[in-house]
């Protein structure tokens, strides 16, 4: 598959963690869950700054992770990120650890993010499906739109990624498989003529057809008036001052029942404290 490689080379954005260090990448995992890449790099570049090793930012108060965060969204990223900070701390010796279990030992670190971290910081040969991935290889080797399962990858997934993997491979397969999924073999309006996998791709071949089970057609779920909008919109008038009393926070919501319900869960998420009739990011 020396195309895919050769197409990496010529076309891979410039992103910094690439040049980072295993934490540098560890922080970029966390934070590209689920968010896009543009939203992720002021954010990554903030974070390196103010915590530039595990020691900093296990140092630093939760409150101070979960200001940071910003707008990156789903806040017990942050949360998990800043344990996962202690953790390597205390159990690590301060080192991102290099083995598959240690790192799925971590809060916050499944299958993927362990996979990734091995690959992308350590040079390690590993099976890494992420939807681009999963995408690239329905299409292709499969013939189909977008992957047949919803939830996670299958085991046919995982053994077509590790047959499809080159010998000697140092992780860059991985990261040239993603990038080419994430900018030409795109979910809507792929860019096939530029696709150097396009004289074997199958989905081509077949005439594009379409998958009415798409793992993606329902990702994106409605964010306007949802539960994880009012959550947010707590979280972020909580970064903006220090203590807002119920009354005043009460007034970021127009629904009771709803705002009453996300502040139960980021009380039980433990992303929020409460103080008499005050609330406030957790310590």
């Amino acid at each position: 598959m020396h195309e895919v490689l050769d197409w990496y080379q010529s076309n891979k954005r410039d992103l910094p963690w690439r040049n980072s260090n295993p934490w540098g990448v560890l922080v970029s995992e966390f934070m590209l869950q689920q968010t896009p890449v543009q939203r992720v790099l002021p954010q990554w570049q903030r974070w390196l700054e103010l915590w530039p090793t595990p020691e900093d930012l296990a140092a630093a108060p939760l409150s101070a992770a979960l200001r940071e965060w910003g707008r990156l969204g789903y806040p017990r990223r942050a949360k998990r990120l800043h344990q996962c900070a202690q953790i390597i701390v205390n159990e690590h010796g301060g080192k991102v650890p290099t083995t598959l279990d240690e790192l799925r030992n971590l809060p916050g670190v499944g299958e993927y993010t362990a996979a990734a971290i091995l690959a992308f910081a350590y040079g390690k040969s590993e099976v890494l499906l992420d939807v681009n991935i999963r995408r690239l290889y329905a299409r292709c080797w499969n013939g189909i739109s977008s992957p047949a399962t919803k939830g996670g990858p299958n085991n046919a997934e995982r053994n077509l990624a590790a047959g499809l993997i080159p010998e000697g491979d140092d992780g860059t397969w991985a990261a040239a498989t993603m990038e080419l999924g994430a900018l030409i073999c795109k979910a809507r309006n792929p860019i096939c003529e530029r696709c150097p996998l396009a004289r074997i791709c199958l989905w081509r071949a077949l005439d594009y057809p379409e998958t009415h089970n798409a793992t993606e057609s329902k990702q994106g779920a409605q964010w306007h008036g949802s539960d994880r909008q009012c959550r947010g919109v707590i979280m972020n008038a909580l970064r903006e001052s220090h203590q807002v009393t119920m009354a005043q926070l009460a007034k970021v919501w127009s629904d009771a029942s709803q705002y009453e319900r996300a502040i139960a869960s980021l009380l039980d998420d433990g992303l929020i404290k409460k103080r008499g009739t005050y609330y406030s990011l957790a310590d």
